[in-house]
């Protein structure tokens, strides 16, 4: 086979991978599969949540208070957190427009409270509140993907002013009495940080200090209401030493956002989470980064991801070209593709994602191509042994005929050779009575049933039906190609079993149909015969010749004068 042949259906598998990466089906597959784990990963959360508090702005809060909420109810509410020894005060509300009673209110409290952070939004250019001073202002923009699911989070800009901070990092500097925690940040090592194709991504923009959010559904911090807190209905230790969000959880406020469960869990409780608590699980996040210096979700590097990519085309091909049954090497390709499924699913529930489209699609478009040529010239294959040997032969040893056929066939023809077979003879007993009784149409169904015993007896045991015998057949074990002349005669036992095994079942079905029973008779003999094409160009038959053929011939008719 030319190279050019064999490489030609990897060429277009090749293509065909390079176009499904461009598309956005690849990422597409990659943050389904994201999505998936993250619903299935543990729920449950020891009681260490980041000392983490969220003041909810809840329904019943805007009731009773009306919105926006008056600055007044505002100002109260963090001078009891300060009261209450709040460590970090995060405000994650926007005000603007701003009013007169903010300006005697929250404009002079931030300035006196340097614990209290005020958020301003830098995509849509809204300020925080005025008068704060650089230390005390984070902006609060949330990074959400194309198809708006919160996956990743903006951890730092990097090479900016004071002002530029994140909610989270910010609040962790005010808690921790460590203005430079940023550039703790920024000494990481680089592989912490995502990339323009890290995990599943095929093109991130991945500007500024990016890891990927382990987000949870609702729940995993303490809620208090503005209606508690005001009322004093708060026990001292959810705030003492705490930081604590303010935000709205209301969902007619609209500040919520889908998270990777949204995807899989329709209901009311997973749909959308609120923002500050999104901010908060930000928080708790950065905690564990600066804490242990590991993302909480590892992505893969760009040589971990071409190293799988490489060795899964690898795979696919060497799988393609095992010298196997087609059957098998499908199987063994999709058996491979659920294994790497698998794989890479239960290292996404440990923390650590690689995207699986590519690598996937490339196991199967290589394994598939190769598996394709095969079946092709397999088919090509079974055509010309089909012609030589005046009937189709199954896959398997028209396969192993055509690679022998260098030593078998000659000028377009098998060469005529003396070998050792097995002949197997049938023949079907009272035919000529039975036809009597029979209509032509009832008579060959009959006959068939018959025959197609014998045929899948022999066929699937390794021997060849070389010609139908009116109503009898002749079959030959070793020929073309003999397994060991003792393996042969074996297998013609067998087949010799198998058809008798098989007329006795048919014949139970004849006897309820009303219809005559089909007796056989078998004759099984060994020997030397002489094999060869027979016949012109336009008719060629594969003939079995010799004293063997004979032989079992005459030992089946022996058994005539007992039937």
């Amino acid at each position: 086979m030319s190279w050019k042949r064999w490489l030609l259906p990897y060429v277009a598998a090749s293509a065909l991978l390079v176009g499904f990466q461009a598309s956005p089906a690849a990422e597409t597959l990659n943050l389904l599969l994201y999505d998936l784990v993250a619903s299935l990963r543990e729920t449950q959360h020891s009681s260490d949540d980041g000392a983490i508090t969220v003041v909810g702005i809840d329904e019943a809060d805007l009731k009773a208070f009306k919105w926006p909420i008056p600055d007044r109810h505002l100002c109260g509410a963090i001078q009891r957190l300060e009261t209450l020894g709040a460590s970090a005060i995060g405000l994650d509300l926007y005000r603007d427009p701003i009013g007169t009673d903010s300006a005697t209110c929250l404009s002079t409290l931030i300035q006196t409270k340097p614990r209290l952070i005020s958020i301003h939004n830098m995509a849509d250019a809204i300020p925080a509140i005025p008068g704060t001073p650089a230390r005390q202002q984070a902006f609060n923009d949330l990074v959400v993907d194309g198809d708006r699911v919160v996956r990743r989070d903006l951890v730092h800009v990097g090479g900016q002013s004071e002002a530029i901070r994140s909610l989270p990092l910010r609040l962790l500097e005010t808690a921790w009495g460590n203005p430079n925690l940023h550039r703790q940040l920024e000494s990481l090592p680089a592989g912490i940080w995502l990339q323009s194709q890290s995990g599943g991504y095929q093109g991130l923009d991945a500007s500024g200090y990016q890891t990927m959010l382990p987000v949870h559904p609702p729940g995993r911090f303490p809620i208090i209401s503005l209606r508690a807190l005001l009322a004093g209905r708060v026990d001292a230790s959810s705030i003492r030493d705490r930081i604590v969000l303010i935000g709205s959880t209301a969902p007619s406020l609209k500040d919520q956002f889908e998270i990777p469960q949204s995807r899989l869990d329709q209901g009311e409780r997973f749909l959308e989470l609120p923002g500050v608590e999104l901010h908060a699980q930000c928080l708790a996040s950065l905690q564990a980064l600066l804490r242990d210096g590991q993302a909480p979700i590892r992505t893969a590097s760009a040589l971990q991801r071409h190293l799988l990519l490489a060795a899964m085309l690898l795979l696919g091909i060497a799988i393609a070209e095992r010298p196997q049954r087609i059957r098998r090497s499908s199987l063994l390709l999709g058996l491979s593709a659920l294994a790497l499924i698998g794989t890479t699913v239960l290292l996404l529930l440990e923390g650590f994602w690689i995207g699986i489209a590519l690598p996937l699609s490339g196991l199967i478009l290589f394994g598939s191509s190769g598996i394709l040529r095969r079946g092709a010239i397999s088919q090509r294959h079974q055509q010309e042994m089909a012609r030589l040997l005046g009937q189709a032969t199954s896959p398997a040893v028209a396969q192993q005929l055509w690679e022998q056929r260098r030593d078998l066939i000659q000028d377009g023809r098998f060469a005529g050779r003396e070998q050792p077979v097995t002949i197997l003879f049938t023949d079907t007993c009272h035919f000529t009575r039975v036809s009597e009784q029979l209509s032509p149409a009832a008579l060959m169904d009959w006959l068939n049933a018959g025959m197609a015993i014998g045929v899948d007896a022999v066929t699937s045991r390794g021997g060849m039906v070389n010609k139908f015998t009116g109503d009898g057949m002749l079959a030959v074990f070793g020929a073309p190609i003999s397994a060991g002349l003792e393996r042969d005669a074996s297998q013609a036992l067998e087949a010799a079993r198998a058809i008798q095994a098989g007329i006795a079942t048919l014949n139970r079905d004849l006897r309820d149909r009303g219809s005559l029973p089909l007796k056989l008779r078998i004759g099984i003999h060994s020997g030397l015969v002489l094999t060869g094409s027979l016949g012109s160009r336009s008719r060629l038959e594969y003939a079995v010749i010799g004293d063997t053929v004979n032989c079992a011939s005459r030992l089946e008719s022996l058994e005539k004068g007992l039937t």
